[in-house]
């Protein structure tokens, strides 16, 4: 099989013929000539998704990567208010000390 001719395959389509293995019990070769893939593919597949399958049972990780951004974001937002507030100030400082040195 020539590089332009491999298939790729979802994650969703990995799980589901790994499925079809582990929960239906047929046989893996049975399984890789269905989908025509290389048992060591299948294998490697199999081992990817016990290893990492840990994963899935992580508490609402996504929201909780979410909610670290949420936090980041409001605390550059008080931190950009903080600058401006700062900058405003010094402005006000600057053309006061003009007029009062009558530059304006």
């Amino acid at each position: 099989m020539s590089q332009n001719d491999r298939r790729h395959f979802s994650g969703e389509e990995k799980v589901k013929i790994l499925r079809l293995h582990l929960l239906e019990g047929k046989a893996v070769s049975d399984v890789c000539e269905q989908f025509k893939i290389n048992p060591s593919l299948f294998y490697q597949w199999q081992r990817n998704f016990f290893e990492n399958g840990a994963r899935a049972f992580e508490g609402s990780g996504p929201a909780r990567s979410e909610s670290k951004l949420e936090k980041q974001v409001e605390a550059l937002e008080s931190k950009l208010q903080r600058k401006n507030e700062v900058l405003s100030e010094l402005m006000e400082e600057h053309i006061r000390l003009k007029k009062d040195l009558g530059e304006l």
